[in-house]
């Protein structure tokens, strides 16, 4: 076993042990689960023999895939603390295995329910009291009746889709565990190696030579192993590319978003605005160079600080903190959030092999537990209150509805993370009174606004064309990757790509490249987070109580209904505008602060 982790303080660390209290006891969960997925196979022919039988295989269903889920969140979480440990890697792989033997097992379902008549479908719930819970999850299964396969060949996709993981799972390993970076000089004058934990921190040094030097060393990697990953995205693509031909959808994005029942046009005219409000990025790019005092202005410099001030936060003011500002939402919020900070939901500090990066999980039997890499930077303050928005999420759905609607889907998840960080913004800039703190505040808000808005959306379209290249034939070799990414960029940036040559392997090294039309929702969500925040901080009581509710709903109705019932229309471009309204007053406020300081 891996001594990786041996130096952190338990109370540092999550408590996995309260999914499953050892690996002995996931081992036999997983064979249990084995054995039950392989008596599934005796339901198939026989899911619609009758109202009672529609109600057993489905109620089996989920509870096989309930405790599927569990089991996966133990072996993923294990694997990600440090995915050096051969271990917890065949935990994660048998986890994944046996989601396919389970989709196996069960692919006779979609099918056969699909027969279903209207008139059937009405008696068996009338004949079945049990069948009205599940009445909404039916009815979504029937709107998707024209992209439901055969038996034969839904049990095809789904013995396939082990393989179909492969790319992002290779992207993973490549990235996490196998990859090694050179060693930098940072601000104390030490020599360290170069990780993904600590390259965020070195890009926020006020030393440019120190950026210089992490920036070029980081990227040299990726430029070195560029072919490779260049093969690991075309693989994902061209998986996403064959599963939305063969279910008969036009194209990956209308397959990934009709999941969601999400129109494309939300993501249109994402890019749309976001491209029309690009001089305010451009704007920005050269405030920042006017107060670096740069001749001209490199990617390496777009992390730097603006502000003198640090703003160090530990992570126990980070805690206390985030109990302040997040108590607006009321009791029931601030008894849960205590919980997620005093019961080890969270695994807090860097180690040799852990997953890079931050995220919420869990499932429906666990605690919605947080990754962190903790650094003492504001924007860490800033991780955990996002997160936390994402855990609490989680556990309000979870305490509310059955598990059949006991999730939410991908397009609502960045909303309540991106509501907290933008009431924790409105209530520093209420309490700051020193104008150097006030500017620190401000800077933050928009590098964050330029992170979330800007560059997603940057990432969004840099998704969406590569797709769209793949379906008419176009090779993803590096070269093409490299030169539509460093056009994107200079487009987003104003800064010109022969100026920043390393920037082109940048698509190399994001692993939401491969979750499949996921990033847009950073943006979107964002943008309606930015609306909600304002009627949280200054509007009624009902609002907070609209809020909870959405946070409440699941997937107990469709994602853009939920949402509307929190005072959100998410399908006119009213909330993206105003986004950009905020964006562009802070920007106001930042310039005029520079003028006065």
């Amino acid at each position: 076993m891996s001594d990786n982790r041996q130096h952190l303080e338990e109370k540092y660390t999550w408590d996995l042990s309260t999914i499953f209290p050892t690996d002995d006891a996931w081992e036999v969960e997983e064979r249990a689960l084995q054995e039950a997925c392989q008596k599934a196979k005796a339901y198939a022919g026989h899911l619609l023999d009758s109202a009672a039988s529609l109600l057993e295989v489905t109620e089996d269903y989920l509870a096989i895939s309930r405790r599927l889920e569990k089991l996966y969140v133990y072996a993923s979480m294990k694997n990600d603390q440090d995915t050096t440990v051969a271990k917890y890697q065949e935990f994660q792989a048998k986890a994944s295995a046996l989601y396919g033997t389970f989709s196996e097992c069960f692919a006779f379902f979609e099918p056969e329910f699909m027969v279903i008549s209207d008139e059937t479908f009405e008696n068996y719930l009338a004949e079945e009291e049990g069948l009205l819970a599940y009445r909404y999850f039916f009815e979504k299964l029937l709107r998707g009746k024209d992209h439901v396969l055969s038996q034969e060949s839904e049990a095809l996709l789904a013995a396939a889709s082990e393989i179909f993981q492969a790319p992002s799972e290779t992207f993973s390993i490549l990235d996490n565990a196998d990859i090694r970076f050179p060693w930098v000089t940072n601000d104390e004058g030490e020599v360290i190696e170069l990780t993904h934990g600590n390259f965020i921190s070195l890009m926020e040094s006020k030393d440019r030579e120190i950026r210089k030097g992490a920036y070029e060393a980081h990227y040299s990697i990726y430029e070195q192993f560029q072919h490779t990953y260049a093969k690991t995205l075309q693989s994902h693509v061209k998986v996403q590319n064959f599963k939305a031909k063969v279910r008969h959808y036009d194209s990956a994005r209308q397959a990934a978003m009709s999941v969601n029942f999400i129109p494309e046009s939300v993501y249109d005219a994402l890019i749309e605005s976001v491209n029309k409000h690009l001089p305010l990025l451009h704007r920005y790019m050269k405030l920042r160079q006017r107060l670096l005092g740069l001749d001209d202005i490199k990617m390496y410099d777009v992390y730097a600080p603006l502000s003198e001030m640090d703003m160090a936060v530990t992570y126990e003011e980070a805690l206390e903190k985030a109990e302040q500002v997040l108590a607006i939402f009321g009791q029931d919020y601030s008894d849960r959030v205590k919980r997620a900070f005093t019961e080890r939901w969270i695994d807090v500090h860097v180690n040799k092999g852990k997953r890079s990066g931050a995220y919420s999980g869990g499932s429906y039997d666990t605690n919605a537990f947080m990754l962190l890499n903790w650094q003492d930077t504001l924007d860490n303050l800033f991780t955990l209150v996002h997160e936390t928005g994402h855990s609490m999420h989680s556990t309000f759905t979870r305490e509310n509805q059955p598990y059949v609607y006991g999730d939410y889907s991908i397009f609502l998840a960045e909303i309540a993370s991106t509501t907290n960080e933008n009431i924790l913004t409105e209530v520093l800039l209420s309490e700051v009174q020193d104008d150097k703190e006030r500017f620190a505040i401000l800077n933050h808000y928009l590098d964050g606004f330029k992170g979330t808005v800007f560059r997603q959306t940057q990432f969004a379209e840099f998704e969406h064309l590569i797709h769209k290249a793949d379906q008419e034939g176009q090779v993803l070799t590096s070269d093409y990757l490299n030169e539509i990414y460093a056009g994107l960029n200079e487009k987003y940036y104003g800064l010109k790509a022969e100026d920043n040559p390393e920037i082109q392997y940048e698509w190399a090294r994001i692993p939401h490249f491969y979750y499949n039309y996921y990033v847009y929702q950073y943006a979107t969500g964002f943008a309606a987070a930015s609306y909600l925040a304002d009627r949280i901080v200054h509007g009624e009581e009902e609002d907070k109580i609209a809020y909870l509710n959405y946070l409440k709903a699941g997937n107990s109705d469709d994602a853009l209904n939920v949402i509307a019932k929190a005072g959100v229309d998410m399908t006119r471009s009213d909330y993206i505008d105003q986004a950009f309204q905020v964006f562009e007053a802070r920007l106001n406020e930042l310039e005029e602060l520079v003028d006065r300081l």
